[in-house]
């Protein structure tokens, strides 16, 4: 005959160390994805929020007067930057422009935007994913135009 199987008791131990265990593994996971979410963090975007909101909203209606709608693509490695006013396309001058991902900086290029007769082009090989373009146009009467265009590539 068989003996009969013995049960293991769960003890006051074995509750501590799975207690412990558990609060381990959450504090671990929460640390892992605060250091990864601060070492990716892109930066700011300007250097002080308050100046900056100063002259938001007189910047978005010169802006607006212009009647500009951008448009970004990519195909065969070229980037094209389409600006259409209310006459057709409009070929403003390049003040800045950074291209990169929305999540580092560490993909970040400045590609030499030049006009092609219908938009500004660049050539630019990009990997699949979400990037954005930062540019900063200024209209041929010196109004400023800034704006984040997302760009998907799949």
């Amino acid at each position: 005959m068989s003996e009969p199987a013995t049960q293991a008791r769960l003890t006051g131990r074995h509750v501590a160390a799975m207690f412990v265990g558990g609060f381990t593994v959450i504090v671990g996971v929460n640390v892992a994805l605060a250091v990864n979410a601060v070492r990716t963090f892109p930066g700011t975007e300007v250097a002080s929020s308050y100046v900056a909101s100063q002259t938001f909203d007189a910047d978005r209606a010169a802006q607006d007067a212009l009647g500009w709608e951008v448009g970004l693509t990519h195909a065969d490695g070229t980037l094209r930057l389409s600006v259409l006013g209310p006459d057709g396309p409009v070929r403003p001058t390049v003040v800045a422009a950074t291209l990169g991902r929305a999540t580092t900086v560490a993909d970040d290029t400045s590609p030499a935007l030049g006009w092609d007769g219908a938009a500004l082009a660049a050539p630019v090989a990009l990997g699949p994913g979400n990037w954005n373009l930062r540019v900063e146009l200024e209209a041929p009467d010196g109004t400023p135009f800034r704006r984040r265009i997302p760009l998907r590539i799949p």
